[in-house]
């Protein structure tokens, strides 16, 4: 493929998602999100990575506010980046707690669930060459969701896309998290060469390619269940378990513990004694769930009352354990006067580092062999 690949990124959080397809040889030229909080979050970690600034600039504005009309600022980055020899690409994941099982399940008529559709609104109206949508799971398995979700696909087949979808799960990437997500690839068939697409489908999209695990082989793992909470305890891990899947492999690998972001955790104003009853590894509650660190995490959500407990210390888990768990380098930093509050919400709605990277390779490999050469 001759063109460069330039990315137009949408509900960007903190850039999680953003971060793998920089990782990767996008270009990141255009950002949106909503939060000042984590559009600042944003721009503190690329400063601190030393990596470039996006062409078009960082934007803190309602995404809805493009849908508005055609004519402009957003339409004239686009004409301005395919007169330089760029194919666009969309990539975001709208707010999904309207959707969430454990969420607010408002739907599409909720505050975020409308969200969705901007953004489906946004591909139609500006028409890029490709895009990426992700979001939570309850979108695509909650039947009355799944209609809304047909529904946008509709959308998008009517002004000539051609899309793929897949219900991942990040731990296959090699993330130390069981997090599902439905992710949904679309390309204007107009760019594409024959045989890649039929109908409404894209063809050959690889969506195993760059998967570190299946499924099978993590289910099938015996993989500890709770252990009495010791406080600063040892444990060695069982030899058959997969140590990159692991809590304690991360806390490692990122040295989460001399991370600028090590000290970032609430402080219990009580409930000391109901945090050091719970055993490791024991995960059931709706509320206080405390990790396995020779296990991978439940989801990172850390909204709705939920708190996840360290292993082997009576307390939450930092901001830099959250950002471990999330498969983030160890450079990845919050600026420190960043609230706890939304260090820990930009955290668990962000898309997992390793994720979003091995997404961005099979998308780019896709690409460079289902383009039509200009």
């Amino acid at each position: 493929m001759d063109k460069k690949l330039a990315i137009f990124s949408f509900f960007s959080g903190s850039g999680f998602l953003d971060l793998g397809f920089e990782k990767t040889g996008y270009n990141i030229d255009f950002v949106n999100e909503y939060s000042e909080s984590f559009l600042n979050a944003y721009k503190y970690s690329r400063k601190k990575m030393n990596l470039r600034s996006p062409a078009y600039g960082y934007h803190n504005t309602n995404a809805d506010n493009y849908c508005n009309s055609l004519k402009n600022e957003l339409f004239d980055y686009i004409v301005d980046a395919q007169k330089n020899n760029r194919y666009i690409g969309f990539i975001g994941g709208p707010p999904c707690p309207d959707f969430s099982v454990g969420g607010k399940n408002k739907g599409k008529d909720g505050e975020n669930g409308k969200l969705s559709s901007t953004y489906i609104n946004l591909i139609i109206n500006m028409k890029p060459d490709f895009f990426l949508f992700e979001n939570v799971k309850g979108l695509w398995r909650t039947s009355y969701h799944r209609a809304f979700y047909e529904d946008l696909k509709k959308r998008l087949y009517k002004v000539g896309y051609c899309t793929t979808e897949r219900l991942t799960n990040a731990i296959e990437f090699g993330v130390p998290q069981d997090r599902d997500r439905i992710l949904l690839f679309g390309v204007n068939k107009d760019i594409l060469k024959r045989g890649y697409y039929k109908e409404e489908r894209l063809l050959n999209f690889r969506w195993n390619s760059n998967i570190s695990y299946t499924l099978d082989q993590v289910r099938a793992i015996d993989w500890p269940n709770t252990d009495s909470f010791i406080e600063e305890s040892q444990k060695e891990p069982n030899a058959q378990l997969i140590r990159e899947l692991t809590i304690q492999r991360w806390f490692e690998k990122n040295d989460v513990l001399n991370h600028p972001n090590a000290t970032a955790y609430f402080k219990p104003r009580a409930g000391l004694s109901r945090m050091q009853s719970i055993d490791e590894g024991d995960v059931r509650g709706k509320s206080y769930k405390r990790l396995h660190r020779w296990r991978y995490s439940p989801t990172a959500a850390y909204g709705n009352n939920e708190v996840h407990l360290h292993p082997y210390k009576a307390r939450r888990i930092s901001a830099s354990e959250a950002m471990a768990i999330q498969s983030l380098p160890k450079e990845f930093e919050l600026p420190r006067e960043m609230s706890l509050s939304d260090m820990f919400k930009t955290i668990g709605n962000g898309v997992p580092y390793l994720l979003s990277k091995a997404l961005a390779e099979t998308m780019k490999d896709y690409l460079d062999a289902a383009v039509c050469k200009e």
